[in-house]
């Protein structure tokens, strides 16, 4: 399975101590350079930084086809980490794209990439048993990493995950 990741899905699981899922659920994550880097170079440093740099499961790859990145770039507005990771994900011809963006969610979906974002990840960890419970996962990337999520979406989740109270 070719599973492509952006940004965001790394640093937002490790900063809940859970980037060990990525490994456990596919056995290795393709990044481009520009994930690399975001991941990498940023100062301050982000979480996932050092894993990223030591993980045997994390792949590094290059996009081929620049014209590409420069294209949605500019017509979905993404950044650089996003449009590479979907122009990697159409190159390979990706199994599975991670992304948390809007709008990059909106730009893979139109190219016809299958996607899934961090809390697809959780509810997927929790029904292969790798994790006990989503909810309070959910709650600390609330409350520590800013990640937003509607309380209509909050809710569908913990029913999915008959974590619903």
């Amino acid at each position: 399975m070719i599973v492509i990741s952006d940004t965001s899905v790394i640093t937002n699981l490790a900063a809940i101590e859970q980037l060990h899922l990525l490994s456990q659920l596919y056995n290795q994550v393709i990044i481009p350079e520009a994930v690399y880097r975001e991941l990498t170079e940023i100062e301050p440093p982000v979480p996932g930084k050092i894993e990223v740099k030591n993980a045997p499961w994390v792949e590094i790859r290059q996009v081929v086809n620049r014209s590409i990145v420069q294209q949605i770039q500019e017509q979905a507005r993404l950044d650089i980490g996003e449009s590479e990771a979907i122009s990697l994900a159409l190159e390979l011809k990706a199994d599975l794209l991670l992304i948390d963006e809007r709008r990059g969610r909106m730009e893979a979906n139109r190219l016809g990439l299958r996607i899934t974002g961090l809390l697809g990840l959780l509810i997927e960890a929790k029904q292969r048993d790798l994790i006990i419970a989503v909810k309070p996962l959910m709650d600390t990337l609330i409350t520590m990493s800013a990640f937003r999520v509607s309380s209509a979406l909050y809710n569908q989740i913990l029913e999915i995950v008959n974590e619903l109270e």
